[in-house]
């Protein structure tokens, strides 16, 4: 019997069908993702002349998962989590159709199916982190979720330069069909894994789901944040790692074009190179939780990630070698992937499975407005400050959310989640 025990705890989650099924759905999916996300800026910076067409994608993106990104996240409570992947993936695969006509003089198009599609994501995304543990055990948890930061990074790795060669050769059309054809795939794949234990579909506590009104589900969900305190803890740190990366997004760009001198490619180069840190964070994080809480891996995390970004906005008087700078980014993938990898994880433990949806969805749209204001931030400061000094206040936050993991999260129980919602 404990032999059966030893295995069943090193066995990888991939080589559960269900769970290699839904993962195999994420990474096609992402994919796809990452094709248009490279295409359709690419295709308003054309048609338009003008970096406000492109820029204008990215906010029709954001400003509707801001709006309704944690209500869609009672949705997904609501409704069977591999189903709503199926049928979400198909319609992100026809929500993609009116792109064929767009144009330069049609950018309403453009504009209107970025704002569906981020929608779409806002109700698959937290459906699949929402189904994982119904898909392993809580001691492969940890592992699955490091898995999935595998499959994003790579999704980022080939998606990205696939979307720039497809547009470029195939045209909007093309990578729209391609895009459709992965989420078609994706919604294959998840309609092929076997549906949860009915026991993974937590009671809803005696009130028949017809009698439960959206707004209070909405409710429920951010008191659950409330009144946990590691959830709190959480909402926190992720707040204010958020407001780090968008000032990150913001000042990245000057920093390598004037402290380092380099141009355009070098800076496609450091943005890529990352996401071979993310797939090396999360076969490494795999390992490492096999050592350590997933409560230390938050805040050793970003503790790393802090020390590593101060050293690489400080270096350029030491040196300018862009070799030098592609391996700290690729360094810096690793303990980004560790940090996220036991947030969702700690999400996922203490929280109740019939509010998981919710609390995801209210957790990311956090995270977006967070790094809106970032965005923002960075763009005035950029413009009355030097850049390093920015920079190692953003590179500070992550050192400030470092400290807040260990200091609240560290001494805590994932076990007791009653215990966790007295704070």
């Amino acid at each position: 019997m404990s032999g059966t025990t030893t295995t069943e705890r090193t066995r990888s989650p991939l080589l559960r069908r269900d769970f290699a099924l839904i993962w195999s759905a994420g990474l096609v999916s992402d994919t796809g993702d990452w094709l248009l996300m490279i295409a359709l800026p690419l295709f308003a910076f054309t048609a338009t002349g003008s970096a406000l067409g492109a820029s204008t994608v990215f906010l029709a993106e954001l400003i509707p998962m801001l709006l309704v990104g944690s209500f869609l996240g009672v949705l997904v409570d609501r409704w069977d989590h591999r189903r709503t992947m199926v049928v979400t993936a198909l319609l992100q695969s026809v929500a993609l159709l009116p792109l064929l006509a767009a144009s330069a003089d049609r950018m309403g198009i453009v504009y209107a199916v970025a704002a569906v599609q981020a929608c779409l994501g806002a109700v698959i995304n937290p459906a699949r982190q929402a189904l994982v543990p119904s898909l392993v055990g809580p001691q492969d948890l940890g592992r699955a979720n490091a898995l999935i930061a595998v499959s994003d990074n790579l999704a980022r790795l080939v998606g990205s330069p696939l979307g720039g060669l497809a547009f470029a050769t195939l045209g909007l059309p093309g990578v729209v069909i391609v895009d459709a054809a992965t989420f078609v795939v994706t919604a294959l794949l998840v309609a092929l894994s076997r549906p949860p234990r009915p026991a993974a579909a937590v009671a809803r506590e005696g009130v028949p789901a017809v009698e439960r009104r959206l707004l209070r589900q909405w409710l429920e969900g951010l008191g659950e944040v409330v009144r946990s305190r590691t959830l709190r803890t959480i909402a926190v740190v992720t707040a204010l790692g958020s407001v780090a990366q968008g000032l990150f997004l913001v000042l990245f760009i000057v920093y390598v074009t004037q402290e380092l001198g380099a141009g355009d490619p070098e800076v496609g180069l450091l943005r890529g190179v990352q996401a071979i840190g993310g797939v090396l964070g999360g076969l490494l994080t795999g390992l490492l939780l096999r050592r350590f809480s997933t409560r230390a891996l938050v805040g050793v995390g970003y503790l790393v990630f802090g020390a590593l970004s101060l050293l690489t906005w400080n270096l350029a008087p030491v040196t300018t070698a862009v070799w030098v700078y592609a391996a700290l980014f690729v360094a810096m993938g690793i303990p980004a992937v560790a940090t996220a990898t036991g947030e969702i994880t700690l999400v996922q433990t203490v929280t109740p499975g019939d509010r998981l949806g919710r609390v995801i969805a209210a957790m990311t749209t956090l995270a977006g407005a967070a790094q809106g204001l970032g965005l923002l931030a960075g763009g005035v400061l950029a413009e009355w400050f030097d850049v390093v000094p920015v920079l190692d206040v953003q590179a500070s936050l992550y050192l400030l959310c470092g400290v807040l993991a260990i200091v609240f999260l560290g001494s805590r129980r994932v076990a007791a989640r009653q215990g966790d919602g007295e704070g």
